[in-house]
């Protein structure tokens, strides 16, 4: 259990930081480029996703179940998109349907996001891998 609350600590910084990147990201192209909301926040995400992941191996998990980082990343990545659909579902779903603030729908997105993410990334990529 002590292992798990250290992980779950270390991700939450990661992801904390991966987020400010996200939606300054996200508000930085909405607001100077003229980006869509939808468009950006996709950009954004997964900028922050990038940054999720080199703070996530750093600070959070120290287990690995695949040998190979490029696999364990495209891993993470897939699990990130999954994390997308999710996000910009939530996001679509605020400002369209509850009349949000994209920034806010974000703030909702993101709590969702973080815990799929979370949990399925410990699961699938971050534990010990299983005895041949």
């Amino acid at each position: 259990m002590k292992i798990l609350v250290k992980e779950a600590l270390g991700y939450a910084v990661a992801s904390a930081v991966a987020l400010a990147v996200d939606m300054s990201l996200l508000w930085m192209l909405v607001r100077f480029a003229g980006y869509g909301y939808m468009t950006a926040g996709a950009i954004a995400f997964l900028a922050g996703a990038g940054v999720a992941y080199a703070l996530s191996v750093r600070i959070a998990f120290k287990q690995h179940r695949l040998e190979e980082r490029r696999k364990e990343f495209a891993g993470f990545v897939a699990i990130g998109i999954m994390g997308l659909g999710i996000n910009s579902g939530a996001i679509f779903l605020g400002v369209t349907v509850l009349g949000l603030h994209y920034l806010m729908a974000k703030c909702i997105a993101a709590s969702l996001t973080f815990s799929c993410n979370f949990a399925l990334r410990r699961q699938l990529l971050f534990t010990r891998r299983p005895f041949a």
